[in-house]
């Protein structure tokens, strides 16, 4: 599961037993070389259905790990990227790691669910960081996204479907969530990360609440299911051009 540059045993056991900020400060250093981290496929894929949407001008990765995003945005975007994290170790090694190659890219320490921004982004992305938010939290979440977005900008996310059931993978993530939900039963600080509770029909309700108008765009890249369904969808939100209060 980890090649011999990512964490030990020992170095997960303590991030696992530590509130999630802190956990991820341990491990950013070692993070790109766990499977955590989006792969670059997903990236690439993203990018290029970006490109066909762009351009963009301003462009934020909403809880931005070590920066992988990042590199989506600069070639979208024309005028500048900003990643936001609320871990201090995450945004140090993405500061040493991501070399800007487009326009200025600016590194924010802050709490998705209460972003410091005005309504100053077209664009924000986000990869793989739902499972550390509870489903009471999407509200405030979305929310937050909206505020920072001006009439007319793009919320972007990848979906992957989730595994049948019965599956490998079904019983995979759904072992996953047993033991996190057992170790927070019984341990604290908790430490959010729930890889079976971010659902689309969820998802999409939560974005229309808030004023979304929600697109859903397969990613061919990664082909169908045997039931034709996307392996992996684009979730695009998008605002109106105008500014509206959601009834």
């Amino acid at each position: 599961m980890f090649g011999p540059e990512g964490p030990s045993v020992r170095e997960l056991a303590v991030q696992a037993l530590s509130s999630v900020e802190r956990g991820y400060d341990l491990l950013a250093p070692k993070f790109d070389h766990t499977p955590f981290r989006t792969p670059d496929a997903i990236l690439d894929a993203v990018g290029s259905a970006l490109r066909s949407a762009g351009p963009f001008d301003a462009g934020l990765d909403l809880c931005c790990g070590t920066g992988a995003g990042v590199g989506v945005l600069a070639g979208v975007c024309r005028e500048r990227v900003t990643g936001v994290d609320f871990s201090a170790g995450m945004l140090d090694v993405a500061r040493e790691r991501v070399t800007p190659t487009g326009p200025p890219v600016s590194w924010v320490r802050a709490d998705a669910r209460a972003l410091p921004f005005a309504p100053a982004f077209d664009l924000v992305v986000s990869f793989g960081a739902f499972g550390h938010f509870l489903p009471r939290e999407l509200p405030v979440l979305f929310a937050q996204v909206r505020s920072v977005l001006r009439p007319g900008g793009c919320f972007a996310f990848p979906l992957v479907a989730p595994p049948r059931p019965g599956s490998p993978g079904y019983w995979a993530l759904l072992g996953f969530d047993t033991v996190m939900r057992v170790r927070n039963a019984f341990w604290r600080p908790p430490f959010v990360m729930y890889y079976r509770a971010f659902r689309l029909g969820d998802v999409q309700r939560g974005l229309a609440a808030v004023g979304f108008g929600v697109e859903l765009q397969p990613l061919p890249e990664f082909g169908r299911r045997p039931d034709g369904s996307p392996r992996v969808r684009l979730v695009m939100a998008r605002l109106p051009d105008r500014a509206q209060v959601p009834g």
